[in-house]
């Protein structure tokens, strides 16, 4: 049995994760759900211009209708089965890229067998291609109701909202980084509601001196599709062999006095233990010993999935120097009296100002939407020591 959580202990979710919805994944290829899911009176869609969402407030996403997106995406994106779109691919032919979300069970929405729930789709209102006009009107009739698009980081959407934002995000940024195929370099498409990537064996395209494609490695055997990519990367607080203080870092972006725990992605065939040991070495120079993984979280910039620990360094090997990597401009080992004082007073996203109470010249810190936050918090809360000095 699993023991009782201590006060250290993380139960919750980190923001971008904890989505409202349930993906129902397995009915991503259905295009009788799709269809009837798209045209479902029900049904929520986001917009995105370049990746950025169209909100009604800075922590509210702005949901559209069916009504409002069919002018630009069409009646019925899914009317087809993917085998028809595969036979009638025309790599000239350019379309708004519509996303399957999930369901929001809630209350209310549609009925598909045991399913119940409120479809949510994404829809890329990028002016581009042939559509460019039709996605420009969209755009202005959206602004028109006085919806602005969030550019940047987003770090004041309520937290669920946060959460499909994210999924969507990635999904549109993976879609647009990947129009051509990796093995044969030919244009994909997009199927299974957003979520694979296919190079079709023919294009109808008039300018094609032939229909029929080469012979390419992605259509032949099991791994014929490409998939959304996601980053694993580490991100820890050391804590000192003492248990005194932890390891920080600034990279030469950073605000004044703005600092966090280190971080860096795990690379192949390497463990997350391993990983955490090299990054903290070769960015600091502190050798580690104990690792104790803490909580995850997704990172929608582009699609990285952040596995955060907290870890303790080696008596005798904590001195730090950053002649390895030049990636930090700073390195320091930081009490955790004035740690847990600037989680207090000094977080806050670059470009935010710190609480009333911050003096000028203390440290700053990352906010609570940030695993590196948590990270924190749990080790003043005594996460490797038990000694609870929140």
């Amino acid at each position: 049995m699993l023991s009782q959580p201590s006060a250290a202990t993380f139960e919750g979710s980190n923001y971008f994760s904890g989505s409202p919805l349930n993906r129902v994944a397995f009915l991503r290829s259905d295009h009788s759900f799709l269809s009837y899911a798209f045209r479902h009176p029900s049904t929520n869609f986001i917009l995105f211009n370049n990746l950025a969402p169209f909100t009604t407030s800075p922590s509210c996403l702005a949901y559209v209708s069916y009504a409002d997106v069919s002018p630009l995406v069409g009646e019925d994106p899914f009317a087809k089965s993917e085998e028809e779109m595969l036979r009638e691919f025309s790599s000239e032919i350019t379309a708004p890229l519509v996303l399957f979300l999930g369901l929001d069970e809630g209350g209310g929405g549609v009925e598909w067998g045991s399913y119940k729930g409120t479809p949510h789709f994404a829809v890329d209102v990028t002016p581009r291609g042939a559509s460019k006009d039709r996605a420009e009107g969209l755009m202005r009739e959206m602004e028109a109701r006085g919806w602005e698009l969030l550019s940047g980081r987003v770090n004041f959407l309520d937290a669920p909202q946060a959460a499909i934002y994210a999924q969507a995000r990635s999904l549109l940024d993976w879609n647009a980084r990947n129009p051509f195929c990796a093995s044969c370099g030919s244009k994909t498409l997009s199927i299974n509601a957003g979520y694979k990537r296919t190079c079709p064996p023919t294009d109808l395209a008039p300018l094609m001196a032939s229909q029929t494609r080469p012979p390419c490695t992605t259509r032949t055997g099991l791994h014929n599709l490409a998939f959304p990519r996601t980053d694993p990367t580490v991100i820890v607080a050391v804590v000192s062999a003492s248990g005194n203080s932890v390891l920080l870092g600034r990279k030469h972006q950073y605000p004044p006095n703005w600092y966090s725990t280190l971080a860096g992605f795990i690379e192949s065939g390497e463990s997350a233990e391993e990983a955490i040991r090299r990054e903290v070495w070769e960015e600091s120079g502190v050798k580690v010993a104990r690792v104790v993984l803490h909580s995850t979280q997704p990172w929608p910039y582009p699609a990285s999935l952040m596995i955060g620990a907290v870890a303790q360094s080696v008596a005798g090997a904590e001195e730090i120097h950053l002649k390895h990597d030049p990636e930090l401009e700073d390195a320091k080992w930081v009490s955790i009296e004035e740690i847990t004082e600037a989680l207090k007073i000094g977080t806050g996203w670059f470009g935010e100002g710190p609480g009333p109470e911050y003096k000028e010249g203390g440290l700053r810190l990352p906010p609570s939407t940030a695993i590196a936050n948590k990270l924190l918090v749990a080790v003043v809360g005594g996460l490797l020591s038990g000694d609870s000095r929140v």
